[in-house]
């Protein structure tokens, strides 16, 4: 889905300069790409949170500039609540690009229902594909996984004209039964924690340091 935002230029920029913008209800922003030079660019925030509630990786730029972009990059605040920073990159619906897509599962996994446990090893994957066909999610489809079995790479349903930057061969989800109290765990595998699905909030200051010159 494609939406359309208003930006606006700014010419302030640095961290001061963002800071008033974000209690102003704006979102620092920046435009790049295609050979052209770089725009520093601030829209609302309500329009980014707007943006993400749609799913949209292709927008289409109004206001100070008119271009179809990328969303790059969205920077959120430390609690990964407001976001505090968007990259565009410029690009035509025939572009051929490499942009991460999410992972999600969908399916009545039959092996679960003997007792396995299906987990998603792989949350995102790398695609090349054009910017007017970038998907939201890549589903999984484990309808058919069966206990001790595994869903690799090249098993995935990719949109047509969408190839895996990853390789072929690399587990997205398995299906096996749960460690029983008392049974060892795999070696190497002792206290690792699980991965934590979710927005990836910047670091504290982390993020201001790295996009606002």
């Amino acid at each position: 889905m494609s939406n359309s935002i208003e930006v606006s230029s700014r010419q302030a920029t640095g961290t001061q300069a963002s800071r008033r913008m974000r209690r102003q209800g704006l979102v620092p922003a920046i435009l790049y790409g295609h050979g052209e030079k770089c725009i520093d660019l601030s829209t609302k925030r309500e329009a980014i949170e707007l943006m993400v509630r749609h799913g949209s990786r292709v927008v289409e730029l109004t206001g100070a500039v008119k271009t179809s972009a990328l969303v790059r990059e969205l920077q959120w605040d430390t609690f990964g609540v407001e976001p505090i920073h968007v990259d565009f990159l410029r690009v035509s619906a025939s572009d051929r690009i490499k942009v991460k897509v999410p992972i999600d599962l969908k399916g009545e996994c039959p092996g679960q229902r003997a007792g396995g446990v299906v987990s998603l090893l792989m949350h995102e994957i790398e695609l090349e594909c054009e910017a007017a066909s970038i998907p939201e999610k890549i589903h999984a489809l484990v309808g058919k996984l069966q206990l001790g079995g595994i869903i690799k790479v090249h098993d995935l349903e990719l949109p047509k004209g969408a190839k895996s930057v990853a390789e072929a061969d690399e587990t997205v989800v398995t299906c096996i039964l749960p460690v029983q109290k008392g049974e060892e765990a795999a070696p190497g595998l002792g206290g690792v924690e699980p991965e934590l699905i979710g927005r990836k909030p910047a670091e504290e200051g982390e993020a201001e340091a790295e996009t606002e010159a």
